[in-house]
């Protein structure tokens, strides 16, 4: 099996095809995305969205994993990617399909998932590359570069050839995720959330990609304008929003995939209600519990989010000031006016947290973030409504076979 390469400086290796492995035909890429995000919007929802895309990354990195390797998963605000290795095809049908039942009949929250081989793709002449982004002691994000890995996400929700239809299955990994934490408003001015993708699907897409990466970094350097900062902004609620509680209650590991028993539920309640209460009372007082130190755990929080990544180009959630978000704005602007890139964003009053944790004494947790308001999934809006208005502009023309794929 392929071993993909590992990431740690986001600025100087992520828009870098050397530093990704190129999947082969023997891959799979597993996408999931909600449906009806504007209707759940408007009902103010936004964080049932979140907490099912962090529990498809939970689940598929269970499904997929092979040994102690770690899974190249990326949460997408409203979605979640995953590269499957050979050989795991089977485990990632049967965790997406659980998946897809447990959110429509569970959550309330319609998902819509799929497989697509990197063969397929390949064939099409898209693609694929994958990396490891190691946020701090073994922990990572999945990252992507290539056209393939945008093109599977458009297949899958296009066509129904690629999709796989909800079935009860188990949950491994569901009860790992939380949101307890208050929503983060920005230090510097706002949260920009930032989606890019290059136009051209092959080497002269990738340097775009990179050079409008590095003309961001030139703007505001990204380390600096991670949105949690340190970690000191960083509120503990108790008790916990009550929405965040019955998600929470909800997403336990099930057997039938159908989700917890009620008893179930109600200890999971307590168990979120004891130790959100625990953790306020350690911030509060500056005391630690045996190994675990609260003040610390914060501050590795905000290392190990998922603030920069790549699924094709560029998806940041920045915290920025109004003139560094509109000149990232203006830059994009005009390669997107010059035919280079799509491009879309948002701006947000503050930063969601959707939380993936292990064991917290060994250290072993991920968070993931999101413009309040599905920040990401309004800069996914205006990246579509751009590629509609190329298309409308060619009518005329015919629809390239790739995308009909």
């Amino acid at each position: 099996m392929q071993l993909l390469p590992v990431i740690r400086d986001f600025a100087a290796e992520a828009s870098d095809p050397g530093r990704y492995a190129a999947l082969d035909g023997g891959w799979s890429l597993a996408v999931a995305d909600v449906t009806g995000s504007t209707q759940l919007a408007e009902q103010g929802r936004h964080r049932d969205v979140n907490f099912v895309a962090a529990g498809v990354v939970a689940v598929l990195s269970d499904a997929v994993r092979i040994g102690q390797e770690p899974a190249a998963c990326q949460f997408g605000g409203d979605g979640a990617i995953a590269a499957v290795p050979p050989g795991r095809e089977d485990g990632a049908r049967a965790a997406l399909s659980a998946l897809a039942h447990w959110s429509a009949e569970v959550m309330d929250v319609p998902l819509r998932v799929g497989l697509v081989p990197v063969q397929a793709l390949l064939d099409q002449g898209l693609e694929v590359m994958a990396a490891l982004h190691d946020v701090g002691n073994g922990n990572s994000f999945g990252l992507f570069l290539g056209a393939g890995v945008v093109a599977a996400d458009a297949w899958v929700k296009e066509d129904a050839r690629w999709r796989l239809p909800p079935q009860q299955g188990p949950l491994p990994g569901l009860e790992s995720v939380s949101c307890r934490w208050n929503p983060v408003p920005p230090r510097r001015g706002t949260v920009l959330c930032v989606i890019v993708d290059a136009v051209d699907p092959g080497a002269a897409g990738l340097l775009e990609l990179a050079r409008v990466q590095s003309a961001i970094e030139a703007i505001v350097p990204t380390v600096g304008a991670a949105p949690l900062g340190v970690g000191e902004r960083l509120e503990a609620r108790w008790p916990p929003d009550w929405r965040s509680l019955l998600m929470e209650a909800r997403g336990g590991r099930s057997g039938a995939g159908l989700g917890p028993s009620l008893g179930t539920r109600v200890r999971r309640v307590g168990t979120a209600l004891a130790g959100s209460g625990l953790l306020v009372l350690l911030l509060r007082l500056g005391l630690s519990l045996g190994n675990f130190d609260p003040q610390r755990y914060r501050r590795h929080m905000a290392e190990r989010t998922d603030f920069r990544k790549s699924a094709g180009g560029p998806r940041l959630v920045l915290d920025v000031t109004e003139g560094e978000a509109d000149a990232i704005e203006t830059l994009l602007a005009q390669a997107a006016q010059a035919g280079s890139i799509r491009y879309g964003t948002a701006r947000a009053d503050a930063t969601t947290v959707t939380c993936l944790v292990g064991d917290v004494t060994a250290d072993r947790h991920v968070h993931f973030v999101d413009g309040a308001g599905l920040g990401f999934w309004r800069a996914s809006v205006m990246l579509k409504a751009m590629k509609a208005r190329e298309k409308a502009g060619q009518a005329t023309e015919p629809e390239p076979a790739a995308a009909l794929s």
